[in-house]
Formats: C-alpha cells, structure tokens, sequence
C-alpha cells in the first residue's frame, strides 16, 4: 500500500488519482479525514495519526507536518517503509544561508537519505502554478490581480505534472535515487498570468502592480512573517526582466509539460464572477 500525505492538496489529490488508476491501494493522509472529499477505495487517515501497516512506499511533502519532519520521517523509518517519495525544491541548490526554504527542504533530503530508505527527490522549478489561486477572490469580485512584480517571470508548473513524476517514482525504479528538477513549459511574467487567466475565463483581468510597501501589508496581513516577506521581495526583485529557464519534464514523463494556460483551464471556475 501506499500512503500519500497531503493528499488533499496541490499534487496530492491528483496524485492519488494517478495511483488509483494504477491499480494501486492508497492510504490518503488528511488533517480533517471526514472531510477529505477523496474517491471511493481510498482508505483515508488523520495525517496526526500517521498509520504506518502495511505502508511500502510514501510519498512525503513537508507542508502536511507544520510540527516538523524529523519525527513522522523516523516513524517511516521505524515501520521499515522501503520507498520515500519527497516533495523537494529547487531552491536546495541555492546555498545561501539566508535562504530558508533551501535550507529547510537540504534538512529534508538529509533526514530522508538518513534513513536507509529507496528515495526520490522531486525539485519543480520555476514555481507552482496554483500559487494563481492567491488571486482567486480577488479576480472574483473585482476582476482585478494583484502583485507586486509584474515583470517577474517564471515557468510555472502544473500540479498534474509533478503528480505524474511522482506515481512514476513510486510506481517504477526509474526515479530511484534520483532528484528530477523539471520546470513548466514556457517562461511567463506575472503579468502574463494574469492575462491568460482572463483568457480562460472570459472575463479580461487587469493587473494591477502593488507597491513594494503595498505588498508588505498585503503578505503580511495574509499571516506571512516579517522575515519570509522581505525574502519574498527579494527573490521575486531578482527575477524581474529576466526570462526563466526551461528544465523539461519531458525526460520524465515522454511528453510536453502542460502550459499555464492549461491550468488556467483547468482552474476556470475558480476564477469566474458569480463563483465561490
């Protein structure tokens, strides 16, 4: 069997859906189990229990333990778990020390290869496509988004993607010992994003720039600390004018990564007038 963390999430619901149509048994892990709103055959868990029988392989992401990784990662070790699947980042490729989430996903790799365990270490590249959903009621109710760099580019990924690596990395050996960074197809501004959201839904959406002070209230405010903020700035301020770099997924998968105007599709609904 194997267990999904945050399968309620960005990668984890499509995830378990790969692993579904697999054939594969799956034991979802979800803070609120009676809510998880998971497909019938998949056995659903509280994420605090962390019920281990039976479990070969896990696929691991960070974010679905806000206590920490070192205790439900050697729990995976005690339970003699043979595969460990981990939501990484690019960023560990980044030794700058005041780079945080570096720092926290190199601890992660560690923690992991330290168990003896088979693993697979995914790093998307060139952010997550489903950050847009940040924008989600305010394109809603005032057709509006907001940010603070529109000429910030990225190669946004979608989530379906790096659920695909990852049911390939737990479903064959290929991915064994191997840390797959792959970013999205195309190198996009957040300005562009905003466009094309307006092009999926039919309803034109207009950036709007926030000021440096402007954003600092807004992130804030969203419950983010003072120090994640300035890093914040600081990385999107390096990215201004300058075209992200393409990584591929194509090694991985044997097709195209899917465009930003494809998640914008996808995630239509989220985005129209008159929707929650």
């Amino acid at each position: 069997m194997i267990l999904v963390s945050g399968a309620t999430g960005h990668v984890g619901r499509p995830l378990v859906d790969e692993l579904l149509a697999a054939g594969r048994k799956v034991r979802a892990l979800s803070r609120d189990p009676h809510g998880a709103g998971l497909p019938a055959g998949v056995e659903v868990a509280a994420t605090a229990d962390l019920p281990l029988e039976g479990i070969t392989s896990a696929f691991f992401v960070m974010a679905a333990f806000p206590g920490g990784t070192a205790e439900p990662i050697a729990r995976l070790k005690e339970a003699g778990v043979r595969r460990i699947v981990a939501l990484s980042s690019y960023s560990v490729l980044d030794d700058d020390p005041k780079n945080m989430i570096a720092v926290k996903h190199r601890d992660l790799e560690r923690q992991i290869r330290e168990t003896g365990a088979e693993w697979t270490f995914l790093r998307p590249a060139g952010g997550l496509a489903a950050t847009a959903l940040e924008w989600a009621g305010q394109i809603r109710t005032e057709g509006v988004a907001r940010f603070p760099f529109g000429e910030a580019w990225t190669a946004p990924v979608h989530e379906r993607d790096i659920a695909a690596v990852a049911a390939r990395a737990l479903l064959t050996d290929e991915l064994v010992g191997e840390a797959p960074l792959f970013s999205g197809p195309e190198s996009i501004t957040y300005a562009d994003r905003a466009r094309i959201i307006g092009e999926a839904t039919g309803q034109p959406v207009r950036f709007a720039e926030l000021s440096h002070d402007e954003a600092r209230q807004a992130w804030r405010a969203a419950g983010i600390p003072p120090h994640a903020v300035e890093a914040r700035l600081r990385m999107f301020a390096t990215m201004v004018g300058r075209p992200h770099e393409i990584s591929p997924v194509d090694p991985y998968l044997g097709r195209p990564g899917l465009s930003f105007a494809q998640w914008a599709a996808d995630h239509a609904d989220a985005f129209r007038k008159g929707t929650k």
